[in-house]
C-alpha cells in the first residue's frame, strides 16, 4: 500500500499582509487581547517540538464570539490561523506563521457535568485536570490522561487525539468525544455529532465517504492506535457515522473547536500498581499480550536509563524500590476495594513471564512511580551521557503483538546511526515514546535519514507513525510511507470540503511541509564561556558545555512550568500562577531567549527590550531548576543576562541600592549607634518613601530595619556565654587544617564536635537573633561552635543583580575563610537559605576550577540537614534529643531556594518528628529577595503571596506561629499580613 518517499514542494510563502492593518483589524473586531509585538511572536514561535514557525499576531478570545470574529478577519485577509491551547503539542502542530489564537487564557469554562447521562460540556480551553476536579466529586473522570495533564487543554487533546496511558481501559480521546461546536475553513459553524444525517452538515461528505469505503476500511482503523493521517473510519455507517469522532485528531487543519460535549468514566476504586522486571525493553514488550487479557487499567514500559536519570536529577528517594531488570512494565489494575484489587495484581505478576516483580498498593511509592512516567518527556530530554534529546519520533505505534519485535530492531536502526534515547511509552497499546540525541545543532541531514528509515521501519510493521500527538511538522511528510497514493488523494479531498482554501492550519497532514523545515535548534550558534570562573565571565554553564544557547534549549516545551503544581509540593512558576501569561512562565522566557541567540526575531542580543520584559517579572526563585523536568535554571539565565547586559555600564539605580545590599548593612551596623539612628530616621514614613523611590524601590514597602548590634559583635562580646569558639583559637585552624600545634592530624578527618556557623550578611546585620538562636541549639547538640572572625558574604544580592564580577570576587573571599573548614571536613551549617544555596549551586558556576569551591559545596548543610543526619556528622544521641514541639502549631514556608537547591525534607521530618503540627506551604511567598522590593514588581509579589502564604496566614488560630527560615519571607508576611514570623533555629532554641 505505501508509496515512495518523495521530498513534497515548499509550501507557499505566507501572503504579503500589512501587519499593522491585521492587528488593527482584529482589535477592533475582538475583545480580548490582539498581540503582534516581537515580544509575544517569540513565545509563540514553538511549542513541544522541533519546529519554529513565528506567528504574525496572537490573539486572545474572551468568548466564542471573539473566535468567530478572528477567524472572519482572518479569512478575508487570506491569513492562516492556527488554534492553540498549552502549546505541548511535540510535533509543531500548534505553530503556525499567521493568526495564533490561544485558547488556554479565557475560553476555560466547564459548562456542565451531567452525572446520570456521564458527560461534560466544556470549552477548548479547559485544562484537562480541572475537568478532573469537576467531575471527581460525582465520581467520574474523562478517560485518556496524558502526562500533560495538569496543563493541556481538551481543545488540545481533541485536535490532536491524546490517548495517555488508561486508554487501554477508556479507550483514546475520539472515543470519548460525543459532539464538538465546530467552525470550519468556510465560516460554517455547525454542531459534529453521529447517526443519520449527521455527515450531511457538510455538503459532499457523504458522497465522498460512499465513494472510499472501501478504502476506508482497508487502510484505516485497523488498530486501537492507527492516529496518523484523518481517522475516516469514524465516518463508515457501521461505526455509526460520526462526525465528531472523525474530526478528533485533525489537529486543527478542517474546524476550529468552540466546545465539546465528552463522555465520562467512573473512578476506579483503590487503583494498584504492579512493577515487573526484564532484561531490557523487548523483553518487556514480548509480554504485553498476556496481560492485556486480565483486564488492566494501564500497561506502561520504563527503560532503567530513563530511571536512572530520574536519580541523578532528583536524588534515590525519587525511585521506589523496583525489581531488578534493564526495564519495567507498570501494570495497573483496580477493583470494588483494595482487596479485590491486590488480588488482580497477583495474578498479573503470575502471569508476568517474569521473576522480578512488585506490588504497590496505593501510596507515596505509587504516585512516585507515576510521577516518573509523567515526567518522562522532559527527563528524556537528555540522554544519560549528557546529550540533548529531541522529540521528531516521539509517539510511534504498532499492533501491541508486534511491540517487542518492532523493539529491537528500532534499536539496531538506532545503533546503526550510534543514537541514543530513553524509551518509555504506553506498551499496552503498542505506543512508544523516546527522545533521541540526533545531532541538530548545524543541520538535520542525519535527523532526515534516521526519521525516514523509523517511518519504513514501523510501516513494515502495520503501525501507525503517531499513536496520540498526530503527525504535525514532525511526520506529515512521511505519510506515503504507511498509506497509498489514494490514501493520500482521500485526506486531501476530505480537508478541502472545510478548508478548500488551506487556511486552517496549512503545512500539516494534507500538503505536509518537509520535516527537516522549519527546525528551530540549527539556526541557533553556540554563545560560550571561554573563560569560566575568571572575571569578565558569567556563570559557567559546566552542565551545558559551556555553551549558553545549549542551556536555554533544555527548555523542550512540555510545559509543566504552566501547572499549578502546588498540591504536591511544586514551587514553578510563581510569576505564571499569578498573570497566567505567557511572558511570565519559565517556558514563554526560554523562547524569548532561544530566539535572541537565532538573532531572527529578537535582534538585539542581551539587550533587546523583548528579552529584559520577558525577564523582568521571573522573581529568580530558581524553583524550575528542581521542577522543571528538564532541569531549566531561568533564575540563572536572568543573572547571566543582566550581567552580559550591563557589563561596563551604569547599571539601575536599584541595582546599587538592592545589589549591594549587604554592603549597606555592613556600614550602618559598624559603628555602634548608627543602626538606631537609621532606624529612626527611616521610620519616618514620608523620608523612608522618598529614600526607596530614589533607589528604584516601591515606596509601598517598608524600609529594612537593621540590628544596632550585629550578630559578630554579640559574639565577640559574649562568645564564652554563647558557647561560640573564635576562628583563631578553633583546634586546627591556623595555617592548613589538619595541624593542631605540632601535632599532624589525618587530612580530612575531623573532631566530630566541630561546626562552622556560618554568619551571611542577611543573618548577621539583620536578623541576629537567629544565629544567636542556632548557637544555642548546636551547642545542646554537643557541637563546639566555630564562628570565623572576618566576614564571610556569598554575593548573593549581586548574583540576583546580574554583576557577576562582584558576586565572584565576593565568592573567592569566602572561600579564603571558610574553605580551610571544608577541605579538611569540618561541616558548615548555614541559616539562610538563599546564601545556602550559593554554596550549594552558584559558587560552583562562578568558581568551577576552585577545588575549595566543591569543598566548601559538599561541606555546606542547613541546620535541619545537619541535626537530622546520622553520627558521625549528625549529633550523638546520647547528647541531643529534638526538643518537644507538641505545643506548636504552625504555618511553615519553606524558601524556594531551600526547595529548589537543598530540598525541604529535612525540615519538615525534624519539626513533625518533635511534634509540631505543621502546615507546609508550596510555592513563592512573593518577595523573593529583591524581586518584591523593586520599583514595578509590587503588584505581582502581593498576587503570588495569595496564591498560599496570605491565605495560609488568615488562616491562622490565635497560637498559631510562622516558620520561615528565609529572611524574605518573614518580611513578607509582617509587610503584608502584620504577622512575625520565626526561624527554625529560633523554634528549637525556644524550646530546648
Amino acid at each position: 500500500m505505501a508509496s515512495t518517499l518523495e521530498t513534497p514542494p515548499a509550501p507557499q510563502p505566507l501572503a504579503d499582509v500589512d501587519t499593522s492593518a491585521l492587528v488593527a483589524s482584529l482589535s477592533a473586531a475582538v475583545e480580548g487581547q490582539v498581540d503582534g509585538s516581537t515580544l509575544r511572536r517569540a513565545q509563540y514561535s514553538t511549542d513541544a517540538s522541533n519546529y519554529r514557525v513565528p506567528p504574525q499576531v496572537v490573539v486572545f478570545p474572551r468568548s466564542t464570539d471573539d473566535v468567530l470574529a478572528a477567524l472572519e478577519v482572518a479569512r478575508e485577509a487570506g491569513v492562516p490561523i492556527t488554534s492553540r491551547g498549552a502549546g505541548t503539542s511535540v510535533a509543531g502542530n500548534a505553530v503556525g506563521p499567521g493568526v495564533v489564537l490561544d485558547f488556554s487564557k479565557h475560553l476555560s469554562t466547564i459548562h456542565e457535568i451531567d452525572p446520570e447521562a456521564r458527560t461534560a460540556r466544556i470549552e477548548p480551553g479547559v485544562v484537562m485536570s480541572s475537568l478532573q476536579a469537576a467531575a471527581a466529586p460525582h465520581g467520574l473522570r474523562f478517560g485518556p490522561d496524558p502526562s500533560t495533564q495538569n496543563r493541556a487543554t481538551l481543545g488540545g487533546m481533541i485536535g490532536n487525539n491524546a490517548c495517555g496511558p488508561h486508554a487501554v481501559a477508556y479507550g483514546r480521546t475520539a472515543d470519548n468525544t460525543l459532539e464538538l461546536d465546530v467552525v470550519d475553513g468556510r465560516g460554517r459553524r455547525f454542531t459534529a455529532g453521529a447517526g443519520k444525517g449527521a455527515l450531511d452538515v457538510v455538503p459532499g461528505l457523504g458522497d465522498l465517504v460512499t465513494a472510499n469505503m472501501a478504502l476506508i476500511r482497508t487502510e484505516l482503523g485497523r488498530f486501537g492506535r492507527q492516529v496518523s493521517g484523518y481517522s475516516l473510519e469514524h465516518l463508515l455507517p457501521e461505526n455509526g457515522s460520526d462526525l465528531a469522532k472523525a474530526l478528533v485528531g485533525t489537529e486543527g487543519t478542517v474546524a476550529t473547536i468552540l466546545g465539546a460535549t465528552v463522555r465520562l468514566h467512573p473512578v476506579a476504586a483503590a487503583p494498584v500498581l504492579v512493577c515487573l522486571g526484564y532484561p531490557d525493553m523487548p523483553t518487556a514488550a514480548d509480554d504485553v499480550p498476556r496481560l492485556l487479557a486480565l483486564d488492566p487499567l494501564a500497561i506502561e514500559g520504563l527503560d532503567a536509563r530513563l530511571v536512572e536519570v530520574v536519580r541523578r536529577h532528583k536524588g534515590d528517594g525519587a525511585v521506589p524500590p523496583l525489581p531488578p531488570g534493564g526495564g519495567w512494565l507498570m501494570v495497573e489494575v483496580t477493583g470494588a476495594d483494595v482487596e479485590e484489587a491486590l488480588g488482580k495484581a497477583y495474578a498479573i505478576a503470575e502471569a508476568a513471564s517474569t521473576d522480578a516483580k512488585t506490588v504497590l498498593p496505593p501510596g507515596p511509592d505509587a504516585r512516585a512511580m507515576w510521577q516518573i512516567r509523567a515526567d518522562g518527556a522532559g527527563l528524556g530530554g537528555r540522554t544519560p551521557s549528557g546529550n540533548q534529546a529531541w522529540p521528531g519520533w516521539e509517539d510511534a505505534a504498532v499492533p501491541p503483538e508486534r511491540l517487542g519485535t518492532y523493539l529491537r530492531e528500532f534499536e539496531a536502526l538506532m545503533d546503526s546511526y550510534d543514537v541514543e534515547g530513553l524509551m518509555f511509552g504506553h506498551f499496552g497499546d503498542g505506543c512508544m515514546h523516546v527522545r533521541l540525541d540526533v545531532p541538530l545543532e548545524h543541520d538535520a541531514s542525519v535527523f532526515r535519514r534516521f526519521i525516514t528509515d523509523a517511518a519504513t521501519l514501523v510501516a513494515s510493521h502495520g503501525g501507525s507513525l503517531s499513536g496520540e500527538h498526530g503527525d504535525g511538522r514532525a511526520r506529515g511528510e512521511l505519510l506515503p510511507l504507511v498509506y497509498s497514493p489514494d490514501a493520500i488523494r482521500l485526506f486531501e479531498e476530505f480537508k478541502a470540503l472545510f478548508d478548500p482554501a488551506d487556511l486552517l492550519n496549512p503545512g500539516i497532514i494534507v500538503r505536509p511541509a518537509a520535516i527537516d523545515a522549519d527546525l528551530r535548534r540549527p539556526a541557533a550558534a553556540p554563545v560560550r564561556v571561554d573563560r569560566p570562573g575568571k572575571k569578565g565571565t558569567g556563570f559557567a554553564f559546566a552542565h551545558d558545555d559551556g555553551d549558553f544557547t545549549k542551556a536555554v534549549h533544555r527548555c523542550t516545551g512540555v510545559g509543566k512550568c504552566r501547572a499549578d503544581s502546588s498540591a504536591s509540593g511544586g514551587f514553578m512558576c510563581p510569576s505564571y500562577q499569578a498573570t497566567k501569561d505567557e511572558t511570565d512562565v519559565t517556558r514563554g522566557r526560554a523562547r524569548v531567549l532561544q530566539e535572541m541567540v537565532n538573532g531572527r526575531l529578537v535582534r538585539g542580543g542581551w539587550r533587546s527590550p523583548e528579552v529584559h520584559a520577558a525577564l523582568d517579572l521571573c522573581l529568580s526563585c530558581k524553583a524550575c531548576s528542581r521542577d522543571c523536568p528538564a532541569g531549566v535554571d531561568m533564575a540563572a539565565f536572568k543573572s547571566e543576562t543582566l550581567y552580559r547586559s550591563y557589563r561596563g555600564r551604569v547599571r539601575p539605580v536599584d541595582h546599587y541600592a538592592l545589589g549591594w545590599l549587604p554592603r549597606w548593612t555592613r556600614l550602618v551596623t559598624a559603628v555602634p549607634g548608627l543602626a538606631s539612628l537609621a532606624n529612626a530616621v527611616l521610620g519616618v514614613r514620608p523620608i523612608a518613601k522618598a529614600v526607596m523611590t530614589l533607589g528604584g524601590m516601591d515606596p509601598r514597602r517598608t524600609m529594612v530595619s537593621f540590628a544596632t548590634e550585629p550578630f559578630r559583635r554579640t559574639w565577640r562580646r559574649r562568645r564564652a556565654e554563647l558557647g561560640v569558639t573564635p576562628s583563631s583559637e578553633a583546634k586546627a585552624t591556623t595555617g592548613a587544617l589538619g595541624v593542631a600545634g605540632d601535632q599532624p592530624q589525618t587530612p580530612g578527618v575531623r573532631s566530630r564536635t566541630q561546626v562552622v556557623l556560618w554568619t551571611d550578611s542577611f543573618s548577621d546585620t539583620l536578623a541576629p537573633s537567629v544565629p544567636e538562636a542556632a548557637v544555642k541549639v548546636l551547642v545542646a547538640a554537643g557541637y563546639d561552635v566555630i564562628v570565623p572572625e572576618d566576614e564571610a558574604c556569598c554575593g548573593l544580592t549581586w548574583i540576583s543583580t546580574g554583576q557577576l564580577d562582584g558576586a565572584r570576587k565576593r565568592l573567592e573571599n569566602l572561600l579564603g575563610i571558610l574553605g580551610p573548614f571544608a577541605v579538611n571536613g569540618v561541616p558548615i551549617v548555614g541559616l539562610e537559605p538563599s546564601c545556602t544555596g550559593v554554596l550549594r549551586s552558584d559558587l560552583l558556576e562562578l568558581l568551577p576550577d576552585d577545588p575549595r569551591a566543591h569543598a566548601v559545596a559538599r561541606a555546606t548543610h542547613t541546620l535541619a540537614e545537619l541535626l537530622t543526619a546520622p553520627a558521625p556528622l549528625g549529633p550523638d544521641p546520647d547528647v541531643w534529643q529534638v526538643p518537644d514541639l507538641s505545643d506548636v502549631t504552625a504555618v511553615v514556608q519553606p524558601h524556594c531556594h531551600h526547595h529548589s537547591v537543598m530540598g525541604f525534607a529535612a525540615d519538615e521530618a525534624l519539626m513533625r518528628d518533635a511534634g509540631a503540627t505543621i502546615t507546609t506551604l508550596a510555592g513563592c511567598c512573593g518577595l523573593a529577595g529583591n524581586f518584591g522590593m523593586q520599583k514595578g514588581h509590587y503588584d505581582v509579589s502581593v498576587q503570588v503571596a495569595e496564591n498560599a502564604l496570605l491565605p495560609a496566614l488568615r488562616g491562622m488560630a490565635d497560637g498559631d506561629m510562622y516558620v520561615a527560615d528565609g529572611y524574605s519571607c518573614r518580611t513578607q508576611a509582617l509587610g503584608l499580613a502584620d504577622v512575625r514570623g520565626k526561624a527554625l533555629a529560633e523554634l528549637l532554641a525556644e524550646h530546648l
